[in-house]
């Protein structure tokens, strides 16, 4: 008989599955995914089926690693499929798009719990060589009863891929980075943002309020270095470096634009473990 926290975990991801479209609902215009698109979806799901073939995308030779908890190469990305793909293991991607030489997926996990993540993918040819994400275990629903990863997916504004980027890069910068808190308002429309933080309602309003309570809560937050700006269309990925109280953390945010304003966001927060604990000497960007 399965255990009751198994039993708990698996009714969190179906709830979570039940409330997310299925990736194949609209992506492209023809409804299909490029090929390394697929590729990589297919290797995430690897993860949990075991299956081999998928495994081949990845570079025998070159495979750099920046999850720190697993050592670089093929080898270990195949003896952690081993251990994970149990039975229990589920993923369900979500989302996947691509920039230049690299895929972008935002994916639903179940390992030991229901786990929201991101991943990066840098391809060579027809190989992938990089590999960057970040995970957070899967919250209940906001204060706006929105979860980690449902929420629109549909790509658009195709031929506004760099002024969308542009667009979030310098929000980002001005607001996160910088805490100009008088720019705020000219990134949105109005009220009108659906956010997915786990603890922050929709709206500019919502915003406003999660970071005027920090303070009171006694967290200092700062995000420091942004590292990664990638997009398709109408969503950009973000991935920066700064702090929670001191704690190093790695911040990927997801944003989806709409006639030149910010109107939809997802996140992962991790912390970055400490240098003697890494698996790998490659660092978390």
């Amino acid at each position: 008989m399965p255990h009751q926290s198994t039993l708990k975990t698996a009714a969190a991801l179906a709830l979570i599955l039940s409330i997310s479209p299925a990736l194949s609902e609209a992506h492209t215009e023809d409804g299909t995914l490029s090929a390394r698109e697929k590729q990589v979806v297919a290797l995430l799901k690897s993860l949990e089926t075991g299956e081999a073939e998928p495994v081949a995308v990845i570079s025998p030779e070159t495979y750099i690693q920046h999850n720190l908890s697993v050592p670089d190469g093929v080898d270990s990305f195949r003896a952690l499929q081993s251990i994970v793909a149990n039975g229990q293991t589920e993923v369900d991607t979500v989302r996947v798009f691509e920039d230049g030489d690299y895929v972008f997926a935002h994916t639903a996990y179940t390992f030991d719990g229901p786990m929201a993540g991101f991943d990066i993918f840098r391809f060579e040819g027809d190989q992938i060589v990089e590999h960057w994400d970040n995970l957070q275990p899967m919250a209940d629903p906001n204060p706006s009863g929105r979860t980690m990863v449902d929420g629109a997916t549909d790509l658009a504004e195709r031929t506004s891929t760099e002024e969308n980027k542009a667009l979030v890069r310098s929000f980002v910068e001005q607001f996160l980075v910088d805490r100009n808190f008088d720019a705020l308002p000219g990134f949105f429309d109005g009220d009108t943002y659906i956010q997915h933080n786990p603890q922050v309602a929709d709206g500019l309003s919502g915003v406003e309020s999660a970071f005027a309570a920090l303070p009171a809560a006694g967290i200092e937050l700062s995000y420091d270095t942004v590292h990664y700006v990638l997009g398709e269309g109408n969503f950009v990925l973000v991935a920066s470096e700064g702090r929670i109280n001191g704690q190093p953390t790695a911040f990927y945010d997801m944003f989806r634009t709409q006639d030149g304003k910010i109107a939809e966001h997802w996140d992962t927060v991790a912390p970055i473990p400490t240098e003697s604990d890494w698996q790998n000497d490659n660092g978390k960007f």
